[in-house]
């Protein structure tokens, strides 16, 4: 795939973001040039473009299925694997929400509740830090439901809220 310098300034600074999201910079690389290709591209295909290592390429593309932003596609007369990533920023906004909540606020959540269980029996905590506890299982508790719940609403209402922004607080206040 030929990339013009426009595509390779995307890809770099994708690449650049994803450090800093806490991503292997090859993975977001990766995800940025499927996500731009129009057609598919197999390992090889990516190995080359990106100028990485083919099993770099092999090992970040299993990253990216696993957050369900790549999937396996089959070409026809071609035995290889493609991959090609989602093209719908919604769904990949949702993807890596999704992710990020069962990889990093689930078990945060399981753990606050463990210690709050404890807590409540340890006469040698602090009530202040008992309340810390509660505190934060609470708010990751609300987070977690209002998550749930923005999950039921279909995206074009999500996306008239999204673009109400703080106007919405007029429709609150009354």
């Amino acid at each position: 795939m030929k990339l013009t310098p426009v595509m390779e300034k995307f890809i770099v600074h994708w690449g650049e973001m994803g450090t800093r999201w806490g991503v292997n910079r090859t993975v977001a690389q990766i995800h940025a040039l499927l996500y731009l290709s129009p057609e598919p591209l197999h390992a090889e295909e990516i190995s080359e473009t990106l100028g990485v290592a083919r099993s770099n390429v092999s090992t970040s593309l299993k990253e990216l299925m696993s957050w369900r932003l790549v999937k396996v596609v089959h070409v026809l007369g071609d035995r290889r694997d493609h991959f090609e990533s989602l093209k719908d920023l919604w769904e990949i906004f949702n993807c890596v929400v999704e992710e990020r909540k069962k990889r990093e606020i689930d078990p945060t959540l399981t753990l606050l509740r463990a210690c709050e269980l404890e807590a409540s029996s340890d006469k040698s905590t602090p009530d202040e830090i008992k309340m810390r506890i509660k505190n934060m299982t609470e708010f990751l508790e609300t987070l977690s439901d209002w998550y749930a719940q923005m999950q039921a609403i279909p995206k074009p209402t999500v996306m008239k809220l999204l673009k109400l922004g703080s106007k919405i607080t007029r429709y609150l206040n009354k």
